[in-house]
């Protein structure tokens, strides 16, 4: 397990997204893009993500705002806003079925570069296909 503190998620999470070969799965509170400013370190992941998608790996997202749905959609990435009443406040990202990565960071510039986030990336077979499963129940919803 390795931790990921404030500003190094870009840093330590786009190289596992630039190694995923088959599965990408996000579940996240909020997500933003930064068109006008590709050197932003969450435009840098939205990158990695994108780039993810256009050479075959698999990338479902469940997010919480209509207009990200749109953009992600138009990227590549099968994406849907969680159809529930009860809050979508996860921050997960399941890379292969087994590379986990997890914590309080959501995908925005405050929380890449100035707010106090803690998160962890981890491979686990057996916590993978139980996050599978969490991951499937929502995307059910």
């Amino acid at each position: 397990m390795e931790t990921i503190i404030g500003k190094q998620f870009s840093e330590k999470v786009i190289p596992l997204i630039d190694e995923a070969k088959n599965t990408i799965r996000v579940v996240v509170f909020d997500w933003r893009w930064y068109p006008n400013d590709p050197g932003n370190p969450v435009q840098l992941f939205n990158q990695a993500i994108v780039r993810a998608s256009k050479r075959g790996v698999n990338v479902q997202a469940i997010v919480n705002f209509d207009p990200l749905v749109k953009t992600l959609k138009d990227l590549g990435v099968n994406a849907k806003k969680l159809a529930s009443a009860n809050l979508l406040h996860t921050k997960l990202i399941l890379i292969d079925d087994e590379v986990v990565v997890v914590g309080s960071h959501n995908f925005t510039s405050p929380a890449f570069t100035k707010n106090f986030e803690l998160s962890v990336f981890f491979t686990d077979v057996e916590i993978g296909q139980e996050l599978i499963n969490y991951f499937n129940q929502i995307w059910q919803l």
